[in-house]
């Protein structure tokens, strides 16, 4: 073997030898950052459903009571969404649903809704929306305490008809210059605590998911 060609045998081993320690070390990042993209996700979303069931409600771990959701129009969920169950003392004390208002002004507004057993709200958040700035961004928790006003209420608190905003005759209020906003939110809960009403026993456990059975 003359010098070329072992010269040439050990370039070509060389650089086979950085190919595979690149491709491992690519690999082990892309798991590490698939990791750290996972946790971030899990600790996003329960801090999420804590803001909408107060801790004293559950002695469980609310990211992991999850149960399956139907597609629903009034919910607009589809095929493998999902709600949670707070449970205390081996008893479900709320429920959280998921709820999509469609009509938003830019487009939907993905919301969550806790809700008790007596089907009253214990608080509504608000995860993703494209509204505008300045304007429709006063759904956020953190720039507004309008989300607030939904704690405490019902399907007949206010009556169907206070359903609404303020400039459509009803009892939350509209903001200035970005009526859609609100209106499609207000929609949007009020639509899921109908779907709660109606699956009650199912949605607490009392009773299975009739899921399959059910043509929303």
């Amino acid at each position: 073997m003359n010098a070329l060609t072992q010269a040439m045998l050990r370039n070509a081993l060389g650089l086979a030898i950085f190919a595979v320690i690149t491709a491992g070390l690519i690999a082990a990042t892309q798991i590490l950052t698939a990791e750290r993209i996972e946790d971030q996700r899990r600790a996003s979303e329960a801090a999420a459903l804590q803001e909408v069931v107060p801790a004293e409600a559950h002695d469980n771990e609310l990211l992991d009571d999850y149960f399956p959701l139907p597609r629903s129009e009034r919910l607009r969920s589809s095929a493998g969404d999902h709600g949670w169950r707070a449970i205390r003392d081996s008893q479900v004390t709320a429920v959280v649903l998921p709820a999509n208002a469609p009509d938003g002004y830019n487009g939907d507004i993905e919301l969550i809704m806790g809700i008790d057993r007596d089907g009253i709200l214990l608080g509504v958040r608000v995860i993703r929306h494209q509204e505008t700035p300045g304007l429709g961004d006063g759904i956020e928790r953190r720039k507004s305490d309008w989300i607030l006003d939904f704690e405490g209420r019902s399907l007949d608190n206010p009556e169907p008809e206070g359903w609404q905003v303020g400039p459509d005759g009803g009892e939350f209020d509209a903001f200035s210059g970005a009526t859609i906003t609100p209106r499609a939110v207000v929609r949007a809960v009020y639509r899921g605590l109908d779907f709660f009403q109606e699956h009650r026993s199912a949605l607490l456990g009392e009773a299975p998911l009739p899921w399959a059975e059910i043509e929303e």
